[in-house]
């Protein structure tokens, strides 16, 4: 399963930039990318790439519902260590 996580471009140098995913930071590259990007927008990120930009409202929903899937997996995970 492929799973491409919208970041926020806080930094561009060339062709690189640093992202910042759900509050971690990350380099990726820019060379897929049909349009050049900005400080401040957001991009699709799969292994490393940035794959296509996106509406800052579609990604922080995005984000929102990451957040809601890593909550409840890190709540089953304690109630199956407390059961067992």
């Amino acid at each position: 399963m492929c799973l491409a996580v919208p970041s926020k471009i806080i930094e561009i140098d060339g062709v690189m930039a640093t992202v910042d995913v759900m509050g971690l930071r990350k380099e990726i590259s820019l060379m897929l990318l049909p349009e050049e990007p900005k400080i401040g927008d957001y991009v699709l990120v799969h292994a490393g790439f940035a794959i296509n930009k996106m509406e800052p409202q579609e990604a922080e929903e995005a984000l929102k519902i990451f957040e809601k899937i890593f909550k409840d997996m890190e709540e089953k995970e304690r109630n199956w260590q407390t059961d067992s």
